[in-house]
């Protein structure tokens, strides 16, 4: 009972789209009007706001952090354990991708990911948003990044701490973000892919 509550609360958290609110609050354009058509910090950055951007940024990211820490910290005194840290990483997850509060169309998850992975240890987070920004810098390709973070991510838990339900968690995640990238998979293969920074194009497909 307990472990179904830890998900619907960390679904219900991660179903809070800081795009869209942000962007709102700042009299954007809706971020799901524009570029991508992705309600994420990427695609808000496209607006040419970079405090915008960056707002999105820490509130998806702090929603992750905030979910896997409730279960993490509180868990405990209710009989729970990893079993719930891994229902809270993959619920608030889920919620971000497909929000109940904006009609089950969410973001890619990145951000999400990263707060997940530092409320899990903050070295792996640390870690994995290093591989992040190395390929990032490199790159200028926020996609081709969130790939590479997404396939260490898992094999810097198991190298951690061992295969371990978590581990399977951040697989699961890893797995999905794939699956939501796929259309920037196909565009990184045909050289279309867009640049981190670059302005939004009206009407631009996903």
């Amino acid at each position: 009972m307990y472990n179904l509550f830890v998900a619907v609360l960390a679904y219900l958290i991660g179903s809070v789209s800081f795009a869209v609110i942000v962007s709102a609050f700042m009299g954007l354009d809706d971020p799901r009007s524009y570029g991508s058509g992705n309600p994420g910090a990427t695609n808000v950055l496209r607006s040419g706001n970079k405090k915008a951007a960056i707002l999105t940024l820490i509130g998806d990211a702090f929603k992750g952090w905030l979910a896997v820490w409730l279960a993490a910290h509180f868990g405990p005194r209710y009989g729970l354990g990893d079993a719930a840290v891994a229902l809270a990483a993959i619920a608030v997850f889920l919620g971000h991708l497909y929000p109940v509060f904006f009609r089950f169309k969410g973001g890619k998850g990145v951000a999400t990911a990263a707060g997940v992975l530092l409320a899990v240890n903050p070295i792996l987070g640390v870690a994995t948003l290093a591989t992040w920004v190395i390929v990032a810098f490199f790159t200028r390709y926020s996609s081709l990044a969130a790939l590479a973070a997404a396939v260490f991510a898992p094999l810097y838990y198991v190298f951690m701490f061992g295969p371990r339900i978590v581990a399977l968690a951040i697989l699961a995640m890893s797995v999905l973000l794939f699956w939501r990238h796929r259309a920037n998979i196909s565009k990184l293969i045909a050289g279309k892919e867009s640049r981190i920074g670059e302005k939004k194009a009206a009407g631009a497909g996903k």
